[in-house]
């Protein structure tokens, strides 16, 4: 009899450990589908403020002026480039190795992409052991990250577009980064690939206890770093969702509250997923830019903001299909 109580128990604990987190989820996707709900307006579309992240074949010599001028095309609504010119080492040092054709590069963007803001996109480089994080805490390691960032930028660049993963929530080291670089350099532009926002309520503690780094930054987190920087590049992608509606109501979401927290002077870009090496074949399926300029066209549709657009994410991987959502999903909408 014991053990017969015993066994119902531990059945019971097992399925509600199994119960819990399936509830969770599936009220979660039910919410995100609802912020899906709606119906663009067709003046929702680019107003030409978009971007593109470029890969580093561009500044180490593999891309050539023609190769430049036969991307030009499709980048008639681009307003900023974020070319991969790092990373930094372990110190914070940046390589001028790593980027020797830089001024090349920034030569033929003058010419082929007149207007076009032209920035280094500068990281770090994670191992699979997760090595390799900079220690921002350390005043030396980032005095050599803006000493990096200076450098670069006197080549020509227009600024400096950031690209740190993870940073925790809440890290102050972070900030004072930016606010470090911003008196270093204090007529080019800052930019940063920003973490997605917290979708709901606990999902920063709960990441962080069950994956052990970060994924999401709180409102107030995202706040500060968007009232230090002129633009912000949520990483709208790897969302794990399962559904295409269920995908736009997650994009959906991320800009409306983007929207409220980043002041009018900082511009919001929304990264559209222009690959395909999802972890998740799911989200593969349900990712896609077609969905995240639905997504970002219902906000649109609600608040206008002047200084928001998409950011495509890559170059190198973006298909065919994916140039042809870009364009009728939200350059020539009607």
């Amino acid at each position: 009899m014991l053990a017969s109580t015993t066994r119902r128990r531990v059945l019971l604990g097992l399925s509600i450990l199994v119960a819990v987190p399936l509830v969770l989820a599936v009220t979660g996707m039910a919410v995100l589908r609802l912020d899906y709900l709606g119906t663009p307006s067709p003046a929702a579309r680019s107003a030409g403020t978009d971007a593109l992240w470029m890969g580093h074949m561009w500044v180490d010599g593999r891309r050539t002026e023609k190769d430049l001028e036969a991307l030009k095309p499709r980048l008639t609504h681009m307003r900023d480039v974020f070319v991969h010119s790092g990373p930094y080492g372990a110190d914070g040092r940046l390589d001028p190795n790593l980027h020797p054709k830089s001024r090349d590069f920034l030569a033929w963007a003058r010419t082929h992409l007149p207007g076009v803001r032209v920035l280094p996109w500068l990281g770090q480089t994670v191992n699979e052991d997760d090595e390799g994080h900079l220690d921002l805490d350390d005043p030396a390691t980032r005095a050599n990250i803006i000493a990096g960032a200076r450098e670069i930028v006197a080549l020509g660049y227009d600024g400096v577009h950031y690209n740190f993963e993870p940073v925790l929530d809440g890290d102050a080291a972070y900030l004072s980064l930016l606010e470090e670089t911003r008196r270093a350099i204090p007529h080019a532009r800052i930019s940063v690939a920003s973490h997605q926002i917290e979708p709901f309520p606990g999902a920063v503690t709960g990441w962080n206890a069950v994956v052990g780094h970060g994924k999401y930054w709180s409102e107030g987190y995202f706040r500060k770093v968007a009232e230090r920087v002129d633009q912000v590049a949520i990483m709208t992608y790897d969302s794990w969702t399962p559904l295409q509606t269920v995908y736009g109501g997650w994009v959906a979401r991320q800009a409306r509250k983007a929207f409220a927290l980043a002041p009018e002077s900082t511009g919001v870009l929304i990264g559209a997923p222009a690959y395909h090496d999802h972890k998740l074949g799911l989200t593969d399926y349900a990712e896609s830019v077609e969905m995240a300029a639905e997504g970002l066209r219902l906000v649109i549709s609600e608040t206008p903001r002047k200084d928001t657009g998409l950011a495509l994410y890559v170059d190198f991987a973006a298909t065919e299909e994916d140039w042809t959502e870009y364009r009728e999903s939200w350059v020539l909408v009607s």
